[in-house]
């Protein structure tokens, strides 16, 4: 199974959906599993800055298959792989990046979100990845 235009667009609209709802003009994309744009989308009033965040929490997770969250406690002072998010042209460890997986459990893509408050973000994140049945 690979992951198609349509699922990504529907993935975004849903996280857009989500976005709306709780008042936030996030950035959302849906990287495929290579690490590769495959839909973006930038809300009327997203900051600049959120296509690189959002760019960087998908692509973390797509590089190592979780939730960029959980790659913190990896990375984080004292860790065994502190420094972990200086590596790969930069990642992100903080919620907002989920991957996409087939119902067997092969990696597909990743989604990330930026533009609200982290928790904000991640809610937005997952919204996308619920409405995603693959």
């Amino acid at each position: 199974m690979t992951l198609t235009y349509d699922m990504a667009r529907a993935c975004v609209a849903a996280a857009m959906a989500k976005a709306f709802e709780i008042g936030i003009a996030a950035t959302i994309v849906v990287l495929d599993g290579g690490g590769h744009v495959k839909s973006l989308a930038r809300m009327d009033g997203a900051w600049l800055g959120s296509i690189d965040v959002a760019m960087k929490k998908a692509k973390t997770s797509v590089l190592f298959e979780m939730e960029t969250q959980a790659i913190w406690e990896f990375s984080k002072p004292e860790a065994q792989a502190h420094g972990l998010e200086s590596t790969n042209g930069g990642l992100v460890t903080f919620a907002g990046g989920i991957p996409l997986k087939s119902s067997g459990g092969t990696l597909l893509g990743a989604l990330g979100v930026s533009g609200g408050q982290v928790a904000q973000d991640l809610a937005i994140a997952e919204a996308g990845v619920a409405a995603c049945n693959f």
